[in-house]
This record gives C-alpha cells, sequence and structure tokens, in this order.
C-alpha cells in the first residue's frame, strides 16, 4: 500500500487534520485501508475497525479490554441444557442509522437477525450470491453445517437451534462476522438494482454513523447521537490511513492525529519518554506467522517445510522486528497464555545444516526456487515487513533456496493469497473471541482451505477431526486435551513457520482518555474522549 503523497496534496491533509483536532474530533492515525464496509466479506483487522468497531454490533459483545461476553444488542440468552439452541431477548428501541437516500421506518427487531445469518448461510438467499468475496468466517468455521435454522419468536426474540453442540458459539456470536445488518435497508437497495452500496455505503446500529471514505487517505465517521449505549464524546471520527509506522509518529506528535496505531515495537522507548504522549501495552493475542502454501510442490513435502522452519532464524528476526522482551517465539498457533497451549512443544531450532540435509532427502539438494510475499508499511505482527522479508530471503539462501520478495498492497495481498497465489506470505492472526478454536478452525481446518482463508491450504484430516471434537466437547478440560494432540500434528506438520506472539502497542496525546487496548486486538473509539 502506498504511502500518501507528502507534496502539496499530503500539506493539505495534514493541516485538514490539524484542523479537525481543533474542533476537539478524534483523529487515528490507522495503518491500512479497509478491504470495504460490508464485514461479513472481510477477515483483515483494519476492516473490522472502520466497520464492526464503529457501524455495527453484534447479538452479544466483549467487554472492553477482555473477553468476558456481555449483552449488546440481545439484552438476554438462554441456553438449552444439550447446548442445542440459543434464545436470545432483543433490545428494544434500537435506531438504525439514516442517510440521504434511506430513512428506516422500523427499530431494529428479529427480522434483521434473520436476514443478517440466512444471507451467510442460505445458498438461495437473494443476497448470498452477491458477495464477491464470499463469507469466510462463516464458511471457515463450517456454519452452515452447524446452524440447523434461525428462528422468529416474536418481534424481539430469535433462536438459534444447532445441529450439534459448539463450545464456542456464543464467543462467535460476538465476532465481527456475525454483525446484525438492516434487513429493510438491505432489501431497499435490492430493489433499486445498488446492492453494492451495502458494501460501500453501510447502515448499522453503532456509535458511528458513515461519512465517506477517501480510498488510501481517511474513513470519516460522525457520532451517532440516537446510539442506544450513549451518543460518542467526540462529534467526529476520522481514521488517517497511514501505513509508514514512522509517519503515523511523526502526525501524532505533530498534534495531526490523537492516536498512532501498532507504533514499531523499537520506537516504543523514546514514545515512552516524549512527555505530550503516552503509550498503553498489552499482552494480546496476536500471533505471527508465515504461512507455507502446501499446495505448491515442493512445498507439499512436509521434510520441505521442516526444513524451511530449521533454516530461519527466528531469534534474530523477533530481535530485529520487535526489540527486547516485546514478543515471544511462537512454537504453536496462539499463544501459552491461552489455554490449551502444550508446554513440551520444543520450537524447531536454528540449524541450516539439519535443513539441508531435509532437502536433499527430499530431492532437492540443489534447492529450488520461490517467492516470498508480504505487505508494505507494518503492523503489529510484522512491524517491518521489508526487513523481515530480506532476513528470511537471506536464510534460504544459505541453504539453497532462490527467493523473489513481492510487496503487495494489503488488501491485495489478503485477496490473492485467499486465492492460494503464493509460496510464502508473511501473515497475522488476532484471536477474535479468547477461545483456542479462534486461531485453529478459521486458519487452518480443512473447511477453511477449500474457502481459501487457510494461506496454507493445508488439510489434515486427524488434525481435523480433533478441532471438530474439541468444538463440541462442553468439559474445558476436556477440550484442551484434544487440541494439545492438535498442536501436536500441527507441530510436526509445519504448515506454518511460526514466528511470534507479540504485544500491542498504542500511543496517545496525552489527555486522550477512555481509549483501551483489546486483547483480540480490535479498536474501538465509541468511549474515548479528546481535550
Amino acid at each position: 500500500m502506498p504511502t500518501l503523497p507528502l507534496l502539496r496534496g499530503g500539506l493539505l491533509f495534514a493541516a485538514l487534520l490539524a484542523a479537525q483536532a481543533q474542533a476537539a474530533n478524534l483523529v487515528v492515525c490507522s495503518e491500512a485501508s479497509p478491504e470495504g464496509f460490508d464485514i461479513v466479506q472481510y477477515t483483515a483487522a483494519t476492516t473490522a475497525d472502520a466497520t464492526a468497531e464503529t457501524l455495527f454490533e453484534r447479538l452479544v459483545a466483549f467487554a472492553p479490554g477482555s473477553t468476558e461476553i456481555v449483552p449488546a444488542l440481545a439484552e438476554s440468552w438462554e441456553i438449552a441444557d444439550d447446548g442445542l439452541s440459543y434464545t436470545f431477548t432483543l433490545r428494544k428501541g434500537v435506531k438504525f442509522h439514516a442517510n440521504k437516500d434511506f430513512t428506516p421506518s422500523r427499530a431494529f427487531n428479529a427480522d434483521d437477525v434473520l436476514w443478517s445469518f440466512q444471507r451467510q448461510l442460505d445458498p438461495v438467499h437473494p443476497r448470498h450470491k452477491l458477495s464477491l468475496r464470499g463469507f469466510p468466517y462463516a464458511e471457515a468455521m463450517g456454519l452452515a453445517q452447524l446452524i440447523e435454522r434461525v428462528e422468529k419468536l416474536d418481534e424481539h426474540r430469535v433462536r438459534f437451534v444447532l445441529k450439534h453442540p459448539e463450545a464456542p458459539f456464543l464467543a462467535n456470536l460476538a465476532m465481527g462476522f456475525a454483525s446484525i445488518y438492516s434487513a429493510e435497508y438491505a432489501n431497499h437497495l435490492l430493489a433499486a438494482g445498488t446492492p453494492e452500496r451495502l458494501n460501500n455505503v453501510p447502515i448499522g446500529t453503532g456509535p458511528f454513523i458513515f461519512e465517506r471514505y477517501a480510498k488510501d487517505a481517511q474513513v470519516r465517521f460522525r457520532g451517532n447521537p440516537d446510539y442506544w449505549g450513549g451518543a460518542p464524546k467526540v462529534e467526529r471520527l476520522i481514521l488517517a490511513i497511514t501505513p509508514e509506522p514512522n509517519v503515523r509518529q511523526q502526525r501524532l506528535k505533530a498534534g495531526d492525529c490523537q492516536i498512532a496505531l501498532y507504533p514499531r515495537p523499537v520506537d516504543i522507548p523514546a514514545l515512552k519518554a516524549d512527555p505530550q504522549l503516552q503509550v498503553l501495552e498489552l499482552d494480546s493475542l496476536l500471533t505471527a506467522y508465515i504461512g507455507i502454501n502446501t499446495r505448491h510442490p515442493p512445498l507439499d513435502d512436509v521434510r520441505v517445510r521442516q526444513a524451511l522452519n530449521l533454516a530461519f532464524d527466528k531469534t534474530a528476526y523477533i530481535r530485529a522486528q520487535y526489540g527486547e522482551g516485546n514478543a515471544t517465539p511462537a512454537v504453536a498457533p496462539y499463544p501459552a497464555t491461552l489455554w490449551g497451549h502444550d508446554e513440551t512443544l520444543q520450537d524447531w531450532p536454528h540449524d541450516p545444516e539439519r535443513a539441508r540435509q531435509l532437502l536433499a532427502e527430499a530431492g532437492h539438494a540443489d534447492g529450488f526456487a520461490l517467492s516470498i510475499w508480504t505487505r508494505p508499511g507494518g503492523g503489529p505482527t510484522n512491524p517491518n515487513p521489508g526487513i523481515g522479508a530480506q532476513m528470511l530471503q537471506a536464510d534460504l539462501a544459505a541453504i539453497g533456496i532462490r527467493s523473489d520478495i513481492r510487496v503487495f498492497e494489503w488488501g491485495e495481498l489478503i485477496k490473492r493469497a485467499k486465492n492460494g497465489e503464493h509460496d510464502l506470505v508473511f501473515m497475522g492472526w488476532a484471536g477474535d473471541n479468547g477461545d483456542p478454536d479462534n486461531f485453529l478452525t478459521p486458519n487452518l481446518s480443512c473447511a477453511a482451505a477449500e474457502s481459501g482463508e487457510n494461506q496454507a491450504g493445508w488439510c489434515d484430516k486427524a488434525f481435523d477431526a480433533l478441532i471438530t471434537q474439541a468444538r463440541r466437547e462442553p468439559e474445558q478440560s476436556k477440550r484442551a486435551v484434544l487440541y494439545r494432540q492438535a498442536l501436536a500434528i500441527f507441530h510436526e506438520q509445519t504448515p506454518w513457520i511460526a514466528l511470534a506472539h507479540p504485544k500491542q502497542f498504542a500511543a496517545l496525546r496525552k489527555g486522550v482518555e477512555g481509549f483501551v487496548l483489546s486483547p483480540m486486538g480490535s479498536n474501538n473509539f465509541s468511549r474515548v474522549n479528546v481535550p
């Protein structure tokens, strides 16, 4: 993703941001452009920040800064003893947003819940095939195979009936893909022949109302005065899209923005020393990894994948990317702080000699060629993409593997990786709900391999059976045993080079209050107040 122009247009943009900041609006320097505004089509955290955390809401939510599930559009819920049905009582009087072309005639009700889920689950639903990107979470998590039906009991009660118990189901409903849309607005757009406006001109019930989007520049929202949870304390929210961490830091120091997301860990000491700034940090549910495309020979050979893990000097990579104490080495898909982790797993050592031996055993003593994909700019799981890709390239060259580095804008990278065009791709994942399943099923299941969300394209039947069984097991202790067995398979089969579990950081101007880091890596600004 190119950085914003720094000539006349950039100066005008900076002046505009400064003027907006003086008007007690909140300007946030964010890392990348949203892929779109129809959140159910996308998985990137930047897209969720611009949609699920601003415009839309779910039946349930996570309490700020935690994984505790709290009421949202549903005031309460009941779970059947057999775990096969979930009945939600909906909040009354919740208003949908309006825009110049549409004014809702009614408040949120059960019809909106049914529309929002049936659109993703029912292939004959009039909006199902209109999704350009499919429904990645619903597909990767096999929701159509889980949910028997969604029933409207009355205007303010709905029931989800499942085909089998699913331990993380309630937590899953707090994720962005479970956002509730206005069925009335969607039908209005379909009748008008403009269904694409659901992705371009979004309407929800959230604390902010969409105003406009200038691609690769900014997203503008205004506070929702009718928000059921209380109007935001800022008049407007502006996401100033700033891919380069250095530029985000400069704009923060200049007062062009009040919050700069994802500063580089190596810059944290200097930011903490600035008397005009404050720094927030959190041990988040983040994983950085390199997806190995097992659909591309010779990467389909486990010996080759193990050789890649042995070749890469992870200790040097973590030191260069995150600095001292800002990340822990990753051995598995999720951090050791999450239950179900296997402490007995040993990380792959840096052993180029053993890597060369494995390549020779696999018939590639003379090496081979592959591509390394990464992004421009930087974020929490990949602070300096260029340096990281070059380090990997050098380590692979040391065992005879030739590689070229290809840099794609974030949205393009995700789209093309989903199509399986890459060999190796630097990626990251932020846990969405505090459950180990969220790291495994969306990223490594066979269903996710089929949908393209599993960048490794890896489908191991034994692994898949274990995580499926774990989802259906209600007792956490028994689920943990199953996950440890699954992690052993992951470790031996190496569909990734698991890199690190980094801390999450944000830098703020002094006086900014109410912003709380989420362990899931999301950013919600509805409670933020600026001086």
